[in-house]
């Protein structure tokens, strides 16, 4: 949106509306990934349970035995597999951190909608929205990598507040 032609409390509710629906979109992605990995996880621990049991059982022989062999590791890799990939990812903490970041976006953009014109202030405004952006991102990148930069209130300016 070119902010130069719109008024600015509908400039600040159009930014508004587009973090919102990114952070809806990206908690739809990270809860769908979050849920697949917990089943396949659910799913792989169980038939390694049957197939290495299956492996060990006496009444095994021949190629059915070598297979089970075979299968057993492999299940085992595949779940340290899905296993690390949901663990780097953290589709888990990802999904309720988008949830959670949308639903106080949605609350501060309810909030301006209902502030009187005159009493608007829409540079205040697009830097509560720029710092809660920044904050959420610096959150994930805290619990991602174990680091997440300069402190948020050195490039604060959302102290107008």
């Amino acid at each position: 949106m070119d902010f130069t032609d719109a008024d600015p409390k509908s400039a600040v509710l159009s930014r508004y509306e587009q973090r919102i629906a990114f952070y809806w979109s990206a908690g739809k992605y990270n809860g769908r990934a979050y849920k697949v990995t917990r089943y396949l996880l659910t799913i792989l621990g169980a038939v390694l349970t049957v197939v290495s049991s299956l492996s060990s059982a006496n009444f095994v022989k021949g190629k059915l035995a070598v297979a089970f062999a075979v299968l057993t590791p492999v299940l085992a890799s595949g779940m340290a597999m899905v296993g690390g990939i949901s663990q780097a990812f953290q589709w888990g903490g990802a999904w309720s951190d988008s949830v959670i970041m949308a639903m106080r976006l949605e609350r501060e953009r309810d909030r301006i909608t209902v502030t009187p014109e005159g009493t608007l202030d829409p540079v205040k405004e697009m830097a509560i929205l720029d710092d809660m952006v920044l904050g959420e991102t610096q959150g994930f990148f805290q619990r991602l990598f174990g680091s997440g930069g300069a402190s948020l209130k050195s490039d604060s300016t959302a102290s107008v507040r």
